[in-house]
């Protein structure tokens, strides 16, 4: 499965669960991150007047419109660098002169507010370097991203190293440190959370596929058993007639007939086999139903009764919890399944319910399948009802527990 494209908020509602995952994480980050820079831009503003004069003004206003650039800079790479992560492209640093040199130009700026401007903020200084860090946590390695949180509070070591009020600085650089670190993991987790979202869809995705690819193999090999030994059979047999035909030998036309006799019967074999493919039975598609959801990741119950089902209602919800959890693998995020059969005096009942559904796109369409069912049953005197509701939905079918009753 190749992952989606990435999650805009107009399309939050027909979203899939790894999708709003992603997306909720993706705003949020960005979020977070914008939060950097305007917070420079704030510290930029509020530094106090200087007695320095106009270089220290120019220097904390030029501080305010290059923290702007951070700040498109740094939402850009960081969306680039998730992309990257999440194999939608190859990470490309054709622009990441603009953030690293926005990143140092700003770090400069603080270093100089630092030395003209007494009690500048150290802030202004670890800001920037963490800003610029957490923005690329996607596409650098843990050790890379240790190595770059170290630089930033060696930055703010040497802020305190030159402004005048050390003191008041010393409690600053620790909340700077405890601050930094905590930012950039959770960039860094929730990035790998969404990657690990999408590796769990993915594989649902593949072992409902392997699952379907088991059953056809199922009906493949049954086929070859068959086919393999009786043209084998039909080819030894041929070769005698038409040696036998060759030496005008009466016994080559009985031969034929024998070839003929096996190739009906071979027909009638494969047409058992497709027959028992094609049957349905409610207590062999409950065994499936549940190893089907498992591989999907779906955690089933089913509850049945000990009585048998007699064999026309049983084929006939036998296509009902087929279709069902059909829906369920092809439609649904679900997490949780329940299959309930009922047995009564009169009536036999299926309800399959599942939650995880999705809100209906635009493009949404109800599908076949369970029309399909519903007139199946319809023939037997039987009703089907889907219904979806709190983000549930549930199918119940009931028929006629003998032929009789449907008449």
């Amino acid at each position: 499965m190749s992952r989606s494209a990435p999650v805009r908020l107009r399309g939050w509602a027909g979203g899939s669960d790894p999708e709003r995952f992603e997306a909720y994480n993706r705003w949020s980050l960005l979020g977070l991150l914008a939060m950097g820079p305007v917070a420079q831009i704030v510290l930029g503003l509020g530094v106090p007047a200087p007695p320095a004069g106009i270089v220290a003004s120019v220097a904390a206003w030029g501080y305010v419109l290059v923290s702007l650039v951070q700040l498109v800079a740094a939402g850009f790479f960081f969306a680039r660098g998730l992309d990257a992560y999440l194999g939608r492209g190859q990470w490309r640093g054709r622009y990441l002169g603009v953030l690293v040199a926005a990143t140092s130009v700003l770090v400069l700026l603080a270093l100089g507010n630092a030395w003209f401007v007494p009690g500048t903020s150290v802030w202004m200084v670890v800001l920037p370097a963490g800003t610029a860090l957490a923005s690329l946590a996607s596409v650098l390695t843990i050790r890379q991203l240790l190595l770059g949180t170290g630089a930033v509070l060696l930055l703010g070591a040497v802020t305190l190293a030159i402004a005048e009020d050390v003191r008041a600085s010393g409690p600053g650089l620790a909340a700077a440190a405890v601050v930094l670190v905590t930012v950039v993991c959770s960039f860094r987790g929730s990035v790998w959370m969404t990657g690990v979202v999408w590796e769990q869809e993915r594989r649902r995705e593949v072992d409902a596929r392997l699952a379907v690819a088991e059953e056809r193999l199922r009906f493949s090999r049954d086929l070859h058993d068959i086919f393999g030994r009786t043209l084998s059979t039909v080819a030894v047999r041929s070769e005698l007639a038409a040696e036998l035909a060759r030496r005008s030998d009466p016994r080559g036309a009985q031969t034929m007939l024998e070839v003929r006799q096996i190739a009906q019967d071979a027909l009638k074999e494969v047409r058992g086999v497709v027959e028992g493919y094609r049957r349905v039975d409610l207590a062999t598609e409950l065994v499936g139903a549940q190893d089907i959801l498992r591989a999907a990741g779906v955690r089933t119950s089913v509850t049945s009764p000990e009585a048998e089902v007699p064999t026309p209602a049983a084929e006939a919800l036998g296509w009902v919890v087929r279709e069902a959890v059909t829906n369920v693998v092809r439609h649904a995020d679900a997490t949780t399944c329940q299959i309930t059969v009922t047995l009564t005096d009169d009536l036999v009942g299926v309800q399959v319910r599942n939650d995880g559904v999705r809100p209906a796109g635009p493009s949404s369409s109800t599908g076949s399948g369970l029309t399909g069912v519903t007139e199946r049953l319809a023939a037997l005197g039987g009703t089907l009802h889907s219904r979806s509701d709190a983000g549930e939905f549930t199918v119940t079918a009931q028929v006629p527990r003998s032929p009789r009753s449907s008449r």
